[in-house]
């Protein structure tokens, strides 16, 4: 018997179809709901609906099924439909008639909205750690090895020279702006939608403002149906923000692959954090970066599976949305491990010296030698005349001094501002914020 259901028993071949994965993909959810409720049940004392004795017995067994899922000792039997009823079935089954008032002016659309919200918020800051150890690993990389010139490539052909220090601190500052889009996530997440009902209110007169501040949240959706049409909206912007993050990780990952390979030669990983061959021995696989660059590849495709599962959706709850979990929930585990392990495999990294020693690389340096002759006072058309015959004729001689001062380049990195945005841009989120109002609520 579902909470929900009446005298007829939905057919058993329905009834596991319209389940699917959901209560695997619930456990992930249980911390929030109970959150969600302690919230809720205080409100509902506040106005009258739920006596003083009741709250007391729902909020201390409410923590203490809070404290099961914190352990690992929470799970969602086969006869029970998702989380929110398993919440409420052991309350009931604990607590006896209290358990059943919980459910007042709401409805499982907004109980699963809240969910979500306190869920997506707690894997955004995840994420924004695991984001951080990575950028601050590629901040020190980026001052430590500043001064070694490697080839800068355009269209794939030597350009002109760069350093590693441009290229570690350049994928340090693109997590910066990634950082801006799960801020805009995480603004949009930091909205209660409690209270919304089923996506048309409650006739309860329900304080909403009280579980906003309850739960840590900025901001409330206001408009009840605008906060039903919230989800899907809400996923596929999350998804936005974490692929950003992958395209910078994958398109790390790829300049990773090509710079270890022989014919580049500019970095090494020791050989226990490569795979080889069965039947080459000389083999050195950069099978982790390679797998970072499909898996943020595949995670840069969630927007458009989020979009088309909800595109021409009409307003009000459809059960299409539920399916969106399958595809978002597994998406936080893969990125977080991509940005765990990227962050290990750069703290045995080895860059190679002296790089642009070899001949083959002295055409990166025919713009230091034509800006050097515009420094002498010959017209820029002139001077890159000038050298492009030289370089027909065979006769150009590099100048392999850099002198490359202005704001980001080889010798002005400006890291410490690219970590001072970074750090205004984390500072924004008030992380501690909501910390501080979730321990208050489970204490």
């Amino acid at each position: 018997m579902k909470i929900w259901q009446k005298n007829i028993n939905v057919d058993k071949f329905v009834e596991t179809f319209t389940v699917g994965n959901d209560r695997a993909m619930d456990l992930q959810l249980a911390a929030a709901d109970v959150l969600g409720s302690l919230a809720h049940t205080k409100m509902l004392n506040t106005i009258g609906l739920l006596p003083t004795d009741d709250l007391l017995a729902v909020q201390r067994e409410l923590k203490n099924i809070y404290a099961d899922i914190t352990a690992g000792n929470f799970i969602i039997d086969d006869s029970v439909e998702d989380v929110h009823s398993q919440v409420e079935m052991l309350l009931t089954e604990r607590i006896g008639e209290a358990g059943k008032k919980i459910h007042s002016g709401r409805s499982r659309n907004d109980q699963v909205l809240v969910d979500l919200k306190l869920y997506f918020r707690s894997e955004i800051e995840n994420l924004v750690l695991l984001v951080e150890s990575l950028f601050n690993k590629l901040i020190a990389l980026s001052e430590e090895h500043k001064s070694v010139l490697i080839p800068g490539y355009t269209h794939l052909q030597i350009a002109m020279p760069s350093s590693f220090g441009l290229w570690f601190g350049a994928y340090a500052e693109s997590l910066v702006d990634d950082l801006e889009l799960l801020k805009a996530a995480w603004k949009i997440c930091n909205k209660n939608p409690l209270g919304s009902a089923a996506g048309y209110g409650s006739s309860f007169p329900l304080n909403r403002s009280m579980t906003t501040e309850l739960l840590g949240f900025d901001d409330l959706n206001y408009n009840v149906v605008y906060a039903q049409m919230g989800r899907g909206k809400t996923e596929r912007i999350l998804a936005q923000a974490m692929s950003a993050v992958a395209a910078t990780l994958a398109k790390f990952a790829m300049d990773v692959c090509m710079f270890i390979n022989q014919n580049f030669g500019f970095i090494s990983f020791p050989a226990h954090l490569t795979t080889g061959s069965s039947i080459m021995p000389h083999k050195k696989n950069p099978d982790v970066f390679e797998l970072i660059r499909s898996r943020c590849n595949k995670i840069q495709a969630l927007p458009n599976e989020i979009a088309l599962m909800t595109t021409n959706l009409p307003s009000g709850y459809h059960r299409d949305l539920q399916l969106l979990k399958e595809n978002l929930f597994p998406s936080f585990q893969s990125l977080s491990e991509c940005l765990e392990i990227a962050t290990f495999m750069l703290e045995h990294i080895a860059v190679k010296d002296n790089i642009l020693d070899d001949p083959k690389y002295d055409y990166l340096f025919s713009v230091e030698v034509v800006n050097n002759e515009v420094l002498q006072g010959i017209p820029f058309r002139e001077a890159y005349r000038n050298i492009g015959l030289a370089i027909e004729n065979g006769t150009f001689q590099p100048a392999k001094e850099v002198h490359h001062t202005h704001e980001g380049s080889i010798g002005n990195l400006c890291n410490e501002q690219i970590v001072r945005m970074f750090n205004e841009v984390k500072a924004s989120f008030g992380f501690d914020k909501v910390k501080n109002a979730l321990d208050t609520l489970v204490q």
